[in-house]
């Protein structure tokens, strides 16, 4: 693999995160249990989707097809996507949304601090302007698991089966593979696996804040950001997105 070949899977894998997860909180719209986190979710997902035009735009850009991120966002199918598996997990109650949302800003806030370092300058721009939004959407997404885990026996109850059933997709994060390698040899990105120690700082704080317990580690499910495997939900979340964009191709407002 070519290291332009290697920067392209990395921009998708970091585009295709945001976009995915952007687009499941923003299912909340209009569903949140009360009108203040209808509204905070919301603005979550537009900040996610800001990242991902992004992170997509520097992607078409990189791949030099005359491509979007329009494009890349709408006319991939699912097998062309390199999303973590956690963002493609359907939201749930309204506690799994949020433990999944704080699992996954944990490690962002790591990898973008890390990307504000990097050699590309244009991933570095990137990264310094995506976290701090991320870093709010950290500190607000702990404060609710937090809330919640240690507040009536039901939430509790609901944030504890939350965490079970996502925890095993926390490990993909840190999975390493010939284009982490390549970009971490190139001062690029950092190796995935140099952000474990300080996400499970973290991951113990919070969730001892919470009265929560860690599962045992097991192995991580992964493929979703190699393009290997990716779970069901996925097709489905793509095509409530895509839709438009198939059915009237180009079409504009």
């Amino acid at each position: 693999m070519s290291r332009d070949a290697a920067f392209y899977e990395f921009l998708l894998r970091m585009g295709d995160n945001t976009l995915i997860l952007g687009h499941r909180v923003s299912e909340w719209c209009g569903h949140a249990p009360v009108l203040e986190e209808d509204i905070a979710l919301a603005n979550t997902a537009l900040d996610m989707i800001g990242q991902t035009q992004m992170w997509l735009g520097l992607a078409a850009e990189v791949q030099g097809e005359g491509k979007t991120a329009d494009d890349l966002a709408f006319l991939r199918d699912a097998w062309d996507f390199r999303n973590l598996l956690l963002v493609e997990m359907p939201n749930g109650d309204f506690g799994q949304t949020l433990m999944r949302q704080f699992v996954f800003d944990a490690w962002h806030v790591l990898q973008l601090r890390a990307l504000t370092q990097s050699t590309d300058e244009r991933v570095a721009a990137i990264a310094a302007k995506s976290v701090k939004e991320a870093t709010y959407h950290l500190d607000r997404s702990a404060e609710t698991v937090v809330a919640l885990g240690d507040g009536s026996e039901e939430s509790h109850a609901r944030m504890q089966a939350a965490l079970d059933y996502l925890y095993p997709y926390v490990g993909e994060m840190f999975l390493t593979d010939a284009v982490d390698t390549m970009l971490a040899e190139a001062g690029i990105a950092p190796d995935p696996a140099s952000l474990r120690a300080e996400f499970d700082e973290t991951l113990a704080r919070v969730l001892g804040e919470a009265t929560l317990t860690l599962p045992e580690a097991r192995r991580a499910r992964g493929g979703g950001r190699d393009g290997k495997m990716h779970t069901e939900h996925l097709g489905h979340l793509l095509t409530t997105m895509q839709w438009m964009q198939r059915a009237y191709p180009g079409a504009t407002w």
